[in-house]
């Protein structure tokens, strides 16, 4: 965390660091900044008790060792007061600093604050803010450096937070925020952020880690230091002028290795690492020469990112080689400006703006954000918008080749068509044939890394195939595709919309005249935010929404007007009054018809879930119990009509639920683990297990988990039934 400086400390450097490097005027306008953040924040303290205004300063400091331009650092020192300053606007900020500080300071500030807007739920206010985040790096890159500075000052202070919190940020941080610096090639910021994140995640796996590092430490680190002596007098006998430092393996990188290959810390070779950073590329090839003449390098083990860089904008030549002692160490060797580049990626553009490669790249990020970007002229779900940003811009991702040997970076799992949209719109518009290494392959072909891809276009291909969708892997593929479909075949898609839709009923055996009523269609459409049926089977038509989806929709509606008219006619033969669907909302997240204050409670024998079709039954003394429709009591339930009462799903609301599964897996060391890793990635609670071996090899595991509904159940399954360990997966 370095040296403890006072806030006048903190202040005063930052003045006289900033203006030795843009002069007296722009000093001037930083002093402005820091004067106006000082009487903003003066009544506010961070939770360590420090003053608030410790923290915008630090990160204008942050932004200024990175060499960031003088804007950037201004809006560093002042993008918490329009979030945390009380009546403060962002044309407030744009009188006294200029629209481009303006536009820096509104990118980095949450929707609550900017928009006064209100959420149902602490998720869908993140949710809502990463989207603003998103669209914001996409107009302003500087934005993404401002937001990543202000994240690492905040998990370097996450010690003086509650434990709710720490888990919180630490998540969030892990999920979004050090994948965005390892997309910009922000290599020192995206391992600081990872290993802080850890520590608070998985505190016990943290503290286990660094007690075997440290044991294992002591003997390579004083083989390091032997080596790196040995190498410096090296250099110099070969007239090549360098410096040389070591540093220890990353501990969160350590573990992801140990965790992904099963490696034990022992079997790791680059624990510990040299760097030698030299003045120019032939001295780095001349380094490496030196080093693989001194000592035996490990087969395999050498890897080129000058010649072929990462698309992260890393170079390095990376070497493993074995010091006499049989103790294993990495050597990385690279350039002053590449080795600025591994550490602040996109920031060393404003580091050295003559840098024609760091400056084509940050085009091109910005290029790909932009694209990915493009979901939300199709998105209107948030959370599905920051998901596909998600998945596309910041998951895990294989590198591929042109045929020209420029390298493309595309999540795993895509495809040669995903490749092709990549590229250019109508390249995947026109594509026919695709090859990889040489070889024709198909269209649904796995990419892997390494593979040189050619793609084989045809002005005979008017358009993409609807079989398409199901293929690519991107976000963005999948837009360009839907967007052709809905901007060419308009007509077509309203005809093909009706006739899947048409189709979807003489599957479920439903009479598609009786569900289109006009009350249903209207809340269908109204749900969907479409305005005609036109536009509704158009949707259909071109993929832009489900035929099942829709007609589930329509059944549902049509079985809860049966279940009401079927209720009232026992009613009124019982002589009662028949009850009306009036909606009154429950906070157990389902409306009820009468009395809103009536307690709801949700049967065990079924453990309903939003999604299922539901009944209400008046208990004595305890309220409405909720039962699927299907329960095996609900039966015996509805032989008394008279304590049956109208219940539907509050959607809008956003509840927890307990949900119940069983998963038959392979009884072995590790299988919990992996069970447990997708859990955790999907950012489920589990509340309760019960396992049990049978004779067969095999475990049985009941496991309980909150949930939002069946939707989120469905995707818990899926990935749980992907698992080689995982034999078989179902609701109880």
């Amino acid at each position: 965390m370095g040296e403890q400086l006072t806030t006048e400390q903190i202040k005063e450097r930052l003045l006289a660091d900033f203006r030795k490097k843009f002069g007296i005027e722009q000093g001037e306008k930083l002093r402005e900044a820091v004067s106006f953040a000082e009487r903003v924040h003066c009544n506010q303290r961070r939770d360590g008790g420090e003053p608030f205004v410790t923290h915008p300063l630090t990160v204008a400091q942050y932004l200024l060792n990175m060499g960031m331009d003088a804007p950037t650092i201004i809006a560093g020192v002042l993008h918490d007061t329009v979030e945390d300053g009380d009546g403060i606007t962002n044309e407030d900020i744009e009188k006294r600093f200029g629209a481009d500080v303006a536009k820096l300071v509104d990118g980095v500030t949450k929707l609550t604050k900017s928009g006064n807007q209100t959420y149902i739920t602490k998720k869908q206010e993140q949710t809502e803010n990463l989207r603003k985040l998103f669209l914001s790096i996409a107009s302003d890159v500087r934005v993404v450096i401002i937001k990543l500075a202000d994240r690492l000052h905040n998990m370097r202070t996450l010690a003086y937070c509650t434990p709710e919190k720490q888990a919180r940020k630490a998540k969030e941080t892990l999920e979004v925020y050090a994948p965005l610096a390892d997309r910009f090639g922000m290599g020192v910021i995206r391992s600081e952020l990872e290993d802080l994140s850890f520590r608070y995640i998985m505190p016990e796996e943290y503290a286990k880690l660094a007690a075997e590092v440290s044991e294992q430490q002591q003997e390579r680190m004083e083989a390091l230091a032997s080596a790196m002596e040995q190498m410096k007098a090296l250099l110099k006998e070969a007239n090549i002028e360098g410096t040389v430092s070591g540093r220890p393996k990353h501990l969160y990188s350590t573990y992801r290795k140990m965790q992904r290959n099963g490696y034990k810390l022992n079997e790791l070779y680059d624990l510990i690492a040299i760097r030698i950073i030299v003045g120019s590329v032939n001295d780095c090839y001349a380094a490496l020469g030196v080093v693989h003449a001194t000592w035996k390098p490990l087969p395999g083990r050498f890897k080129d990112y000058i010649a072929m860089p990462k698309p992260n904008m890393y170079r390095s030549l990376h070497t493993t080689v074995m010091n006499e002692n049989g103790i294993p160490f990495e050597i990385q060797i690279r350039t002053r400006e590449m080795h600025e580049t591994a550490e602040y990626g996109i920031a060393a553009h404003w580091m050295y703006k003559d840098d024609k490669k760091v400056m084509t790249e940050l085009d091109r990020k910005t290029s790909l954000i932009k694209q990915i970007i493009e979901a939300e002229e199709t998105t209107e779900d948030s959370r599905e918008f920051v998901e596909n940003v998600l998945k596309d811009f910041l998951g895990e991702y294989v590198f591929v080749l042109t045929p020209r040997g420029e390298i493309i970076d595309l999540p795993v799992g895509s495809t040669p068509l995903d490749f092709a949209y990549r590229i250019h719109t109508n390249v995947g518009h026109h594509c026919q044939h695709a090859r990889v290494n040489g070889n024709m392959v198909r269209l649904d072909y796995k990419l892997k890394t390494n593979d040189v891809v050619e793609i084989l276009t045809s002005n005979s291909q008017v358009g993409p195939s609807r079989d398409w969708l199901s293929i690519v892997k991107t976000q963005s593929a999948k837009n360009k595709i839907r967007q052709w479909f809905k901007r060419e075949n308009r007509e077509e898609n309203i005809l093909r919309g009706r006739e899947m839709l048409e189709d979807a009923a003489k599957r479920h055996g439903q009479n598609l005249q009786v569900l289109m009523k006009q009350e249903y269609v209207n809340e269908v459409m109204s749900r969907m935010t479409i305005n005609t049926m036109d536009d509704l089977y158009a949707s259909i038509g071109f993929g832009g929404a489900s035929a099942g989806q829709v007609l589930h929709r329509l059944m549902e509606l049509h079985r809860k007007e049966e279940r009401l008219a079927a209720l009232n006619q026992k009613l009124e033969e019982a002589g009662k009054e028949p009850q009306k669907p009036v909606r009154r909302t429950n906070t157990n997240g389902v409306y009820i018809s009468g009395d809103p204050g009536m307690a709801v409670f949700f049967a065990s024998c079924c453990n309903p879930l939003p999604g299922d079709p539901i009944i209400g039954y008046i208990t004595r003394g305890r309220g409405v119990s909720i039962h699927r429709a299907d329960c095996k009591n609900a039966a015996s339930l509805l032989n008394d009509p008279e304590r049956i009462i109208e219940v539907e799903w509050a959607t809008e609301e956003k509840n927890a639920f307990a949900a119940t599964i069983r998963l038959r897996v392979v009884d072995k060391a590790g299988s919990l683990m992996e069970i447990s890793k997708v859990l955790m990635s999907l950012n489920v609670n589990m509340t309760s297990l019960v396992s049990r071996s049978t004779s067969e090899g095999e475990a049985m595991m009941d496991m309980t988990f909150t949930v939002s509904g069946t939707e989120q159940l469905k995707v818990i399954l899926t990935n749980l039934r992907k698992l080689p360990e995982v034999l078989d997966a179902y609701r109880v």
